[in-house]
């Protein structure tokens, strides 16, 4: 079994695909997709371009779960009101797909990665490290937090 865990945005969103077990965790290939920062009118082509970069991984990697975080608040209304339209269409990818859906909050993943739910960024970052038997901890901050993610929906 294959999972996808993402770690959802607009100019960057944070995927991962593993496979294994949570004992065993394999990587295939982590990273970030990216779109330019452009002006909020623009969010159409961002959405697009997103979708369309998710979709090609997606069919390359023929995951057969998908785990995205869900976020519980955001200081600027903006923010959630964008993050919330990249996050809908990545679910719609997903289903589209025939891949089997699951909303995480970051309290989960943290909960069960760490042990305790009001974990730090840090710790959350060497706990990957240590799990999936890294070198250094994997960058930038959004990739990481998507094989936390991936992780979390390993059995």
């Amino acid at each position: 079994m294959i999972t996808l865990g993402i770690d959802p945005g607009t100019a960057t969103v944070g995927f991962s695909f593993v496979t294994g077990t949570r004992q065993n965790p394999q990587i295939l290939e982590y990273g970030i997709l990216h779109t330019d920062s452009a002006p909020k009118e623009q969010m159409p082509d961002r959405l697009l371009e997103l979708g369309q970069d998710l979709e090609s991984l997606i069919k390359k990697y023929q995951p057969n779960v998908g785990i995205i975080e869900v976020f519980i608040f955001f200081k600027n209304q903006k923010t959630v009101i964008s993050v919330a339209q990249s996050r809908g269409m990545m679910l719609y990818i997903m289903k589209k797909n025939g891949l089997q859906t699951t909303d995480v909050t970051p309290l989960q993943v943290k909960q069960t990665l760490c042990g305790y739910g009001r974990a730090t960024k840090e710790q959350v970052q060497q706990a990957v490290k240590k799990i999936y038997n890294l070198d250094q901890i994997p960058k930038p901050d959004d990739a990481a937090d998507s094989l936390a993610i991936a992780w979390f929906g390993l059995k």
